[in-house]
């Protein structure tokens, strides 16, 4: 038996050193991480991206080494364009930063600009959007009396706006083409030369192809509250809307949701829909507010 004066022990140092070697070991490599999708943010009415500083700021704080994505088209009073001209523009600005990006993006869209991003959803066969975050934007049109359109239609109020709207001159105003007067619905069916056509409210050849290319998108986060001050009626940010009575009927009573037109219905059903409503926030701060962006937003951006 070779007992323990056979054995060789080590020398009294070592011993010593055993507790600290898991100190002198190289650290095991840290999990590999994948990056995070690069961000593309769509502005709204009036705006230019130097609005979105805030939120620019947050994103880099939050997510770090993200590629945040400011869309600099149509500022100030060139968002006035008709909104297909826009959707176009817009549409050559991020179909690059998606080629380059096959894991997918993100889109955050403001106010006007969410009903950019909404068609651009709708006419793209390829798109890669991952999240598309509707930040307090007229998603089922706009019937109020606000100080834009009292500084764009001096002599006009809601009531008879719809006689400027709903005619060809009247829909190469932005506005227009998401104006909904629920009282001349059928004006508005006939005349939107946007809005009614991205709802599938009004037979057009693509409306199946343009279906399916919503439907890729996998989440739509939706933004919006009773204080916003200037979407009117606010739930509109919720695709609700007012009927003939002007009483808001929620998105699941509506008939473009009823008839999943354009794919709301089929989108809740796979739970790819999240409704984030907050009070206390004005049209303006949106896109600045801490605690709407780490409560609304940041979750969202993998």
């Amino acid at each position: 038996m070779l007992g323990l004066w056979g054995l060789r022990l080590p020398p009294t140092g070592i011993l010593l050193l055993l507790p600290f070697l898991p100190l002198l070991l190289p650290a095991a490599p840290a999990p590999h991480r994948a990056p995070y999708k690069p961000v593309i943010v769509v502005h709204g009415l009036f705006d230019s991206s130097y609005s979105f500083r805030h939120l620019l700021e947050y994103i880099n704080e939050t997510h770090p080494g993200t590629v945040v994505t400011v869309l600099d088209l149509f500022d100030g009073r060139e968002s006035l364009r008709p909104l297909w001209e826009q959707v176009q523009g817009f549409g050559e600005a991020v179909a690059p930063i998606m080629a380059k990006a096959p894991q997918g993006v993100h889109l955050i869209c403001y106010s006007q600009g969410g009903l950019v991003c909404r068609a651009l959803l709708s006419v793209m066969d390829e798109h890669n959007v991952d999240s598309f975050i509707s930040l307090s934007s007229p998603q089922m049109g706009q019937y109020g009396d606000t100080d834009y359109l009292k500084w764009l239609f001096p002599t006009s109020m809601r009531s008879n706006l719809y006689r400027i709207c709903y005619s060809p001159w009247g829909q190469e105003f932005s506005i227009c083409n998401y104006w909904h007067d629920p009282h001349h619905d059928d004006l508005y069916l006939n005349a939107s030369s946007f809005l009614a056509l991205i709802n599938g409210e009004r037979d057009h050849p693509n409306a199946t192809a343009w279906k399916k290319n919503f439907l890729r998108v996998g989440r739509l986060v939706l933004i919006g509250g009773p204080d916003d001050g200037v979407i009117t009626p606010w739930q509109s940010s919720f695709f609700g809307f007012y009927d003939a009575n002007e009483t808001v009927l929620e998105m699941e009573e509506q008939p473009v949701y009823l008839r999943d037109s354009f794919g709301l219905k089929t989108l809740l059903a796979r739970g790819a829909i999240v409704r984030c409503p907050m009070a206390g926030i004005s049209h303006t701060a949106w896109h600045s507010n801490r605690t709407l962006y780490e409560t609304c937003i940041e979750p969202w951006l993998s």
